[in-house]
């Protein structure tokens, strides 16, 4: 199916005036997000807390990591799945990516760039972990107005005091002679909730409901939220996780970040979302463990998918 260039999804500006908690406006815009994740497991936010210049800042700092000689990136591994560097591969030969765990803890920046700079970069360290406490902000902000809408907001507090915060940089290059433009297949995320921020290098395409691929053009204020599986399972299937990909189109390089959530611990279905009409379609489950699941042979023999691992 051809791709869509109109915009098709959602777009909450967070610095209207008139948005705050209580207000007529909040609990619509509340309501907006919670039926546009539902919908397309997606929404744009403009976040207009997120300076011009840390902006610029963040993908010079990205340009700068992923210079670095393969074998100083080859350095940034985890004991857990998907939180480590990717890349070099031949099916995607134009993506690569590296990860920073534990973002609110300025010590795992800290150690992430002096793990690839040993005599150290402070700015680089800086840019980080100033761009990690607003979208981590922006996470929150999202969540607590999901659970709004849906009449649970009780559970907040304990949500975020067990949530987990991942950072990824993200490289697509351009393709070179006879190499396909595919920068990343399409595919749902393994965590609870995204967010994808990026340069001024197009690429990034959701698919909508209907099945249509819809191109996203973002500014540098924008930010692209998406559902991922384990969101999709805590909410009883009620929230759709967004299927994305990326196909590069341009001569330039695409940079671009992405905020990845996870909650320690087992992932419940609220008792508010059970009813007659959405029974309950999920077992408690570990997303770390789900992660291990799809990762796994066990996993690659089904559909490695959040309803292989705790369907009902």
């Amino acid at each position: 199916m051809g791709s869509q260039t109109q915009p098709k999804i959602l777009v909450i500006d967070f610095l209207n005036e008139n948005l705050k908690p209580g207000t007529s406006t909040w609990i619509s815009t509340c309501n907006e997000i919670r039926r546009a994740m539902e919908d397309h497991g997606c929404f744009e936010a403009i976040y207009s807390k997120l300076p011009l210049e840390l902006h610029h800042e963040i993908f010079k700092a990205a340009d700068e990591v992923f210079d670095l000689p393969i074998e100083t990136k080859m350095q940034n591994t985890s004991n857990k799945p998907y939180h480590e560097y990717f890349g070099q591969y031949t099916n995607i030969p134009l993506y690569e990516s590296l990860a920073i765990d534990d973002l609110t803890n300025f010590e795992a920046s800290q150690s992430f760039t002096n793990l690839m700079w040993p005599s150290g970069n402070v700015p680089f360290c800086e840019s980080v972990h100033s761009f990690g406490k607003l979208i981590v902000e922006l996470d929150q902000l999202v969540m607590r107005m999901i659970m709004k809408s849906y009449g649970i907001e009780k559970y907040y507090e304990s949500h975020i005091e067990t949530t987990d915060y991942l950072l990824r940089f993200f490289k697509y290059r351009k393709p070179k002679m006879n190499e396909h433009n595919v920068g990343l297949y399409p595919h749902t995320d393994k965590n609870m909730l995204s967010i994808i921020h990026q340069n001024h290098v197009n690429g990034l395409q959701i698919k909508a409901k209907d099945g249509e691929w819809i191109d996203l053009g973002l500014s540098p204020k924008s930010f692209v939220v998406m559902a991922a599986d384990g969101l999709m399972a805590w909410s009883n299937g009620r929230i759709r996780s967004c299927e994305h990909q990326v196909i590069m189109k341009g001569e330039q390089t695409r940079y671009s970040m992405g905020l990845f959530s996870f909650n320690r611990g087992i992932v419940h279905v609220p008792k508010e979302l059970i009813d007659e009409l959405h029974p309950l379609r999920y077992k408690p489950f570990d997303i770390y463990e789900f992660l291990r699941f799809h990762d796994s042979e066990e996993g690659k023999k089904t559909d490695g998918s959040i309803t292989a691992f705790c369907g009902i």
